[in-house]
C-alpha cells in the first residue's frame, strides 16, 4: 500500500477475500493444499477472463487481468517449463508403452498424480495429443 501498487493491493485483498470465504465454508483452518487449490482457481478465473476480454477486444481488460494473473502466481509453486514438461510426458509415455491418442486420459492421470500443483493441465493435454498420434 505504501509503494502505491494499487492493482497488487485490490488483488491481494480479493485474494484474502476468497481464501477467508472458503474457510467459513470448510468451518476450519485450510491446509496449504486448499490455498494452494484457491489461488489456482483465481488464476484460471484471470486466463479465462483474458481470453474472453481478447476476442471482445477490450485490450485494457486484457491487461488489467494479465497483471492480476503475475501478481497471483507469484504465489504458487514453479510449473514445469515447457521443455522439463515434454521430458516428463515422453518418460511416461515410454514407460507406460502408451502408443495412441486413445492413452490421453491414462498419460493424464499418472503425469497428475506424480506432478500435482507442478503442471498446467491444459499445456500437458494440448502436449499429450501432440505426442501420441
Amino acid at each position: 500500500m505504501k509503494a502505491g501498487e494499487k492493482r497488487r493491493v485490490g488483488t491481494l485483498r480479493l485474494l484474502l477475500a476468497n481464501l477467508k470465504n472458503e474457510k467459513i465454508r470448510e468451518q476450519r483452518a485450510l491446509s496449504n493444499e486448499e490455498i494452494e487449490a484457491v489461488i489456482r482457481r483465481a488464476v484460471k478465473q484471470r486466463r479465462e477472463a483474458i481470453e474472453q476480454y481478447g476476442r471482445g477486444g477490450r485490450q485494457d481488460l486484457v491487461d488489467a487481468e494479465t497483471e492480476e494473473l503475475a501478481i497471483l502466481e507469484g504465489y504458487l509453486p514453479r510449473t514445469l517449463s515447457e521443455e522439463e514438461l515434454e521430458s516428463v510426458v515422453r518418460g511416461i509415455i515410454t514407460e507406460k508403452g502408451l502408443t495412441s491418442g486413445k492413452d490421453v486420459g491414462l498419460l493424464m492421470k499418472e503425469l497428475m498424480a506424480r506432478h500435482k500443483g507442478h503442471v498446467d493441465g491444459k499445456r500437458a493435454q494440448e502436449m499429450a495429443r501432440r505426442l501420441l498420434p
